[in-house]
């Protein structure tokens, strides 16, 4: 009896081993599929019941809660009864046969277990990939592990002479130099010979560009006091909250391929607001002679800017600024110096005379009706009449 009864202890613990194990196996899988096919989360559910149930000896299982209904019993053909006597007996700008049981409304449908099984057809899949990718991790890792150990077992040969190394890096250096400079004035004969045909046809009269901030009080009738003379003056109206500097660049070169494909720029004007040394070109975006030095955004936007302007006017570009009185002090002269410098190669030279004066009249009348500009001047800061009657 002693001998029985530890063997019913050992095969106990094994068929409980066996349970717990099963139990993970279904849990590990139910998340799998509940992640993978939400649409499955009732199957999962199933099958988790399914390795759990009749096995109350588990130390992870919970007890089944008692049904009162009548259960179908499948064993030796019986259906629809009651548990056998024996069990009820008490026996062991033993000899009682192994039965399965389930409520009934909890038996899968062939459509679930179907999908079910698909799933666990993916879920296999899933773990053979992941082991896959496993191994070849790990044998990438140790590849290149043994590839960086060779390198470095290989001896370094040390150099003879460092002054010969030195002298050669310097004048690599110049030559570097040298052709980056040739380069540069390659593009520059071949953007001058382009622009040269552009521009050699009859009747061509070099653009003049009106770049007009929206911050400027009634900007938006600068557009009508131009020029009404002089078809090649193109006003540009940017938004000065929203506007970004590409925004500006990209506007400048599409009304510059409008007017004359290939044409460049020989005068503008930049029609903005500001104060003595600075320019208020964007939101938060103030044009110093330091930052003009320092921030990216604005060094790129002027250097692009150059790029726009003619190479093959005999006389220096002109850049006018109306709108503020950027001379002020002496801030707006190293303003207008730096970006003179950072414009170079490109020949452009920066003026903002006071309006009232006859270089500030020979200034407006280059772009407006001089007649016009005074009237607009007058209604500028006017809320008692609107500048369209006036018109």
């Amino acid at each position: 009896m002693g001998a029985v009864a530890s063997r019913r202890r050992a095969l106990r613990s094994e068929a409980m081993s066996s349970v717990a194990a099963k139990v993970r196996a279904a849990r590990a899988f139910g998340e799998y599929l509940s992640q993978s096919h939400p649409e499955n989360r009732n199957g999962a559910d199933h099958l988790l019941a399914d390795a759990c149930s009749g096995h109350d000896g588990s130390p992870e299982m919970q007890p089944a809660p008692q049904n009162k209904r009548r259960l179908s019993l499948i064993s030796n053909g019986r259906y629809e009864g009651s548990l056998p006597e024996e069990a009820a007996s008490g026996k062991p700008a033993d000899d009682v046969p192994i039965r399965t049981w389930f409520p009934k409304e909890n038996l899968f449908s062939f459509q679930t277990a179907t999908t079910t099984m698909q799933a666990i057809s993916n879920f296999r899949k899933h773990l053979r990939m992941v082991g896959s990718r496993r191994v070849k991790a790990q044998t990438f890792a140790e590849r290149r592990e043994r590839s960086f150990s060779r390198s470095w077992s290989d001896p370094t040969p040390m150099k003879a002479d460092t002054s010969h190394d030195s002298r050669d890096s310097s004048d690599l250096q110049s030559s570097h130099c040298t052709l980056g400079e040739a380069f540069e004035d390659l593009d520059w004969e071949a953007e001058k010979g382009l622009e040269a045909v552009a521009c050699d046809t009859e009747g061509f009269v070099p653009p003049k560009v009106m770049l007009i901030s929206s911050k400027v009080p009634k900007a938006e009738y600068i557009p009508t006091i131009i020029r009404r003379d002089d078809p090649a003056i193109i006003p540009i109206l940017y938004d000065h909250e929203h506007a970004t500097f590409e925004d500006i660049l990209e506007e400048i070169e599409k009304k510059l391929n409008i007017y004359h494909k290939g044409a460049k720029i020989w005068k503008m004007l930049i029609f903005c607001q500001g104060g003595p040394g600075h320019l208020y070109l964007l939101k938060n975006k103030v044009a110093t002679f330091a930052k003009v030095e320092k921030e990216e955004d604005m060094i790129h936007f002027w250097k692009r800017l150059s790029r726009l302007m003619s190479k093959v006017n005999p006389e220096p570009n002109v850049i006018h600024v109306m709108g503020c009185y950027v001379l002020g002090n002496p801030n707006g002269e190293k303003l207008f110096q730096n970006l003179r410098t950072l414009m170079t190669p490109y020949r452009v030279i920066f003026e903002s005379p006071l309006e009232l004066s006859a270089q500030g009249k020979q200034m407006i009348e280059t772009y407006f009706d001089f007649r016009l500009y005074r009237l607009w001047k007058s209604r500028q800061h006017s809320k008692l009449l609107d500048f369209e009657d006036v018109l």
